[in-house]
């Protein structure tokens, strides 16, 4: 990470993955809690592990994929740069 233009690009980078991170954990927690819960109310739910399937799938089985997700992320996408700013060479 020599100039600070290619600097801003990794950081825009890795924003854009960490938004779309959020938003997809958003859709995963949103289309779990409402989609898997019962329609009737008067419907006992069925559990597992003693706990309904949208509960399960919304916070335990969610925050579990998606901060393995984030740590991969971190992993594999981020790189690690100076935060100093060094002056650019000028090549002639």
């Amino acid at each position: 990470m020599k100039t600070l233009s290619s600097r801003y690009r990794q950081a825009h980078k890795e924003a854009k993955w960490a938004i779309g991170l959020a938003l997809a954990y958003f859709a995963w927690w949103y289309g779990s809690a409402y989609g898997l819960a019962p329609d009737n109310i008067e419907q006992a739910p069925v559990l597992y592990f003693g706990l309904p399937l949208w509960f399960l799938m919304a916070c335990v089985i969610g925050p579990l994929v998606f901060t393995l997700l984030c740590a991969l992320m971190v992993k594999y996408l981020y790189k690690e740069m100076p935060l100093d700013i060094e002056p650019e060479s000028k090549h002639e």
